[in-house]
């Protein structure tokens, strides 16, 4: 088996598996009167004057042009009838343990990287037919066992096997073998790429890059000129190129969590309610992991890609959602300066498990 040349690890197969609208999906699931309604997850819409943003959507909710992180009060005036629905972590977190189970069960190496995503590195499977057959029977018994369908992708590396299972989305299954490789990236648009966003994607097409094609065969020197340092990542994603290695989550030093606004904002309401979804996705990993933290890290990228980070550590370790919403709250109180935000980042660390004696202290509440 050839891969691409470069820091690609030779006869390597990796599945990203990406759940589907996983929020919504669940809420169509528990209460099938939403089934093919457009479904929105996230903060109050207060009849068009709510603060806060979309946490994720339906597919039909997208059909009206509604995005995760967009403000609810625009996802309302774009469809005033949709189910408006506050977000149940605690039920999110329940399904997303037993969809972890079901991806580990082959024993294959497993990395989860978020709440409903991960990898799994299924060299060992004895090829690409293999693994597919291995990925097929994954997604049955993730539809069977806990109702919602997700989104797979097979390729050589992590970062390809995340654009193949973004392909097909919803319910899809892309495999992505070292030969197809060239002419799957290629036509992309360079969106596609993890990563970038609105601005680099405007950076990119007045340099008259448009596709992952047009990136892949874009000189380096010329991007190193636009993008400095970052130049580099750019170009070796456009090409597949990515060693890294998929990595078991044993001994967690952080767990972080960030967003990016579908535009720039400096709506105090809307930054509170994004971080407040932060703080509920990472209080399920403490409690998952069963993990106690003692730093409490903010990040923001402003206009301009001007990035701020400050962090907060405490005398004693912590392990409660009302600890994290305190340290977070004032951090980005200090951190804020008025000026427009692009990304909200947060983070853990600092971090030590918990004694089998002692007793979880998380809760979660659904606000």
């Amino acid at each position: 088996m050839s891969v691409n040349t470069g820091n690609n690890p030779t006869s390597r197969i990796i599945l990203h598996a990406d759940m589907d609208c996983f929020y919504a999906a669940i809420e169509m699931h528990d209460y099938p009167q939403y089934a093919g309604k457009p479904v929105v997850v996230g903060a109050d819409p207060h009849d068009g004057t709510g603060r806060g943003v979309v946490s994720t959507c339906s597919y039909e909710a997208r059909e009206y042009g509604i995005r995760s992180a967009m403000p609810i009060s625009h996802a309302y005036r774009l469809c005033p009838d949709a189910v408006f629905l506050r977000p149940r972590m605690d039920r999110y977190a329940e399904i997303s343990e037993e969809i972890m189970e079901i991806l580990r069960s082959p024993g294959f190496r497993f990395e989860q990287v978020s709440i409903d995503e991960a990898f799994l590195d299924m060299s060992s499977a004895g090829g690409f037919f293999q693994a597919r057959r291995v990925a097929e029977d994954l997604k049955k018994e993730i539809r069977i066992r806990c109702g919602i369908t997700c989104s797979l992708g097979l390729a050589p590396t992590k970062i390809v096997a995340k654009i193949a299972s973004d392909f097909k989305k919803p319910n899809g299954l892309t495999v992505i073998e070292p030969a197809d490789e060239p002419s799957f990236l290629a036509p992309l648009p360079v969106r596609r790429i993890p990563g970038i966003g609105d601005k680099t994607e405007r950076e990119l097409q007045v340099l008259g890059i448009h596709t992952i094609g047009d990136l892949a065969a874009y000189d380096i020197q010329g991007l190193i000129g636009s993008f400095g340092r970052g130049a580099v990542g750019l170009h070796e994603a456009a090409r597949g190129i990515d060693g890294s290695e998929v990595v078991e989550r044993n001994g967690i030093k952080s767990l972080s969590k960030e967003m990016t606004f579908d535009k720039d904002t400096d709506e105090p309401g809307e930054i509170v309610s994004s971080l407040e979804g932060l703080i509920g996705e990472l209080g399920i990993s403490l409690a998952r992991e069963n993990l106690y933290f003692k730093t409490v890290t903010i990040r923001i990228r402003s206009e301009g890609f001007v990035t701020k980070t400050k962090a907060k550590t405490l005398v004693h370790y912590h392990n409660d959602v009302e600890t994290i919403r305190g340290c977070a709250q004032e951090l980005l109180r200090e951190l804020f300066s008025g000026r427009k935000i692009r990304r909200l980042g947060l983070r853990l660390s600092g971090l030590k498990k918990q004694d089998s004696q002692q007793q979880r202290l998380f809760s979660q509440d659904d606000g």
